[in-house]
């Protein structure tokens, strides 16, 4: 296709690798502008899930993207859980926790085939290719790679083989497009093309996946969780090649070319019997259907990338299993990356100010995730004398934590926390105070809360407002009634005029503006509608044209 600089392109944006990240990344930018290819190394979609929950951050990002009901038919939001600790088994209730502020207020647990599978058939009924067998070799381009990094122009041509060896694209090999995002796993080959180094280090343990079926006498359909001295072992009622789904944890045996993060060779039935004997959780193995040993390592990109190559899930971040925090965090990695990519294909000028922001802001946040889930990870498995301590302790406390469980408040902080609410951009270089100030809304920078407004006398909630793609600007009741004809050239860039949407908030006394991000974020809050102001900021995110 024609690019839009006079240039020749196969699409707007490449994204490589088709899990959750890859597959999030391209319906943001498509549904932002981009035309995009997805290709995977895979030759089949289906694969074993490693991941089996969603947090409500994630499902916020992915409503406007039309996804969310489909992944809420398939997936349990009243999860029940049974805690055995020796033998005492303790009910918990994760679900309709007491957080006003979402519409997601529970723990969804959903395979992360059928969060693939969701988001694979998005893109399909929108027409977005995705190309299984293609493998991304490298990069060729028209200027040398570190020309092309500093000045953030000029095309990114991938060389592409697909499967057997054969070249991938019209038989040249090659795809063209203006911005790369690579989303290919933990052993990243796009990751060795952006400089980045791999930081961190391997665990002193492993996790075991196996699809079970099992006698004994647990309850179905539920998650059982079995706490021991060695550690934690989990029983989801989402198998999918028999009834349980098992992930136990032991110690790491020598792996000399370890595939970290994912699925390794079979786990010999005989221990998996005994992980599952050993975990007290009073069952035993029939039948293993499937198993697989997973090398885990916690590790981040010292870069995620420089326009225009980006890394994305965990081709940027590794994580332990623990809080399941790597596919979530995947996910808004393409949140956040997907709409910039969208605005900056279709501006028609380049956007670096609105490009580098990804890096800045996303870095930043899956450090944050990764301290939180070495936390809990060293709590559930660490074979350190100190949490073995704390663990062989716990059947001690065993009468009172029904007590604590039945707090719905504490339920919901720790629900609440596993949705990252520390993740904050305020000093994003988009994170814009306007003059004067205004304290009656988040600060830019931070995640607008669900809460019911009311619009030209209907009551509503804000995220039902903000569940379409693009820029939303509320209004406040007060703010005079042209108070946006006069931001120059308000009349957007051609194709974007579905991608800004203005609601006027009756219930919100006040003359001021708020602009949220397509990823829920507040980037522009001002105690009066300005529209100098308020388009300047459009400008700076390739909302509107130059002034």
């Amino acid at each position: 296709m024609p690019g839009r600089a006079g240039t020749t392109t196969d699409t707007d944006v490449l994204v490589v690798g088709a899990g959750p990240a890859g597959l999030t990344t391209a319906l943001q930018a498509h549904a932002h502008g981009a035309t995009v290819r997805v290709v995977d190394r895979r030759e089949h979609r289906a694969r074993p899930s490693r991941a089996m929950m969603l947090h409500a951050r994630a499902l916020e990002g992915l409503r406007p993207l039309g996804v969310t009901d489909e992944l809420l038919n398939r997936a349990d939001t009243t999860p029940e859980a049974r805690i055995h600790l020796g033998r005492r088994v303790i009910e918990a209730r994760m679900g309709h926790a007491d957080l006003p502020d979402t519409a997601f207020p529970h723990l969804t647990l959903v395979r992360q085939a059928d969060v693939e599978d969701v988001l694979w058939q998005a893109l399909q009924a929108r027409g977005v290719p995705v190309d299984w067998g293609v493998e991304f070799r490298g990069l060729g381009r028209e200027r040398s790679l570190a020309e092309g990094l500093a000045s953030g122009t000029g095309m990114v041509h991938a060389q592409l083989r697909g499967a057997g060896g054969n070249d991938a694209q019209d038989h040249s090999g090659h795809h063209s497009s203006r911005f790369l995002a690579g989303c290919d796993g933990q052993s990243s080959t796009v990751r060795s093309f952006t400089g980045a180094q791999w930081r961190g280090g391997p665990y002193r343990v492993e996790a075991v996946l196996a699809d079970v079926e099992l006698d004994g006498r647990l309850d179905p359909g539920l998650l059982h969780v079995a706490v021991g001295r060695a550690g934690l072992a989990f029983l989801f009622a989402l198998g999918e090649g028999a009834t349980w789904r098992m992930l136990a944890t032991r110690p790491a045996l020598p792996q000399p070319t370890a595939s970290y993060g994912q699925p390794g060779p079979p786990v010999p039935p005989e221990e998996v019997a005994r992980l599952l004997r050993e975990s007290g959780l009073g069952a035993a193995v029939r039948d293993v259907r499937w198993s697989a040993q997973v090398p885990l390592q916690h590790r981040l990109a010292s870069t995620f990338g420089s326009n225009p190559l980006f890394l994305a899930g965990d081709a940027a971040h590794a994580h332990s299993p623990a809080g399941g925090q790597g596919m979530n965090n995947g996910i808004l990695d393409g949140l956040n990356l997907g709409w910039k990519l969208g605005f900056a294909s279709t501006a028609g000028r380049p956007l670096p100010e609105l490009l580098e922001t990804y890096g800045q802001e996303r870095r930043r946040a899956a450090r944050q995730v990764l301290a939180l889930a070495h936390v809990i990870f060293f709590g559930e498995a660490s074979p350190h004398p100190v949490a073995r301590l704390a663990r062989s302790l716990l059947p001690a406390f065993a009468p009172v934590l029904p007590l604590l469980l039945r707090r719905q408040w504490l339920t919901s902080r720790g629900i609440r926390l596993l949705a990252q609410p520390f993740v904050r951009y305020r000093t994003s270089a988009i994170s814009r105070d306007g003059t004067p100030r205004t304290d009656g809304w988040p600060r830019p920078g931070e995640r607008l809360p669900d809460a019911a407004v009311t619009v030209n006398g209907r009551a509503a909630r804000l995220h039902e407002l903000t569940a379409v793609p693009g820029i939303h600007l509320l209004l406040e009741r007060d703010a005079g009634p042209g108070a946006l004809d006069e931001v120059p050239g308000l009349q957007p860039v051609a194709g974007r005029g579905a991608l800004l949407h203005v609601h006027r908030l009756d219930s919100h006394p006040g003359r001021g503006v708020v602009a949220v991000r397509p990823d829920g974020y507040v980037g522009f809050r001002c105690g009066e509608a300005d529209p100098a102001q308020l388009g300047a900021w459009l400008r700076l995110v390739g909302a509107l044209p130059p002034s």
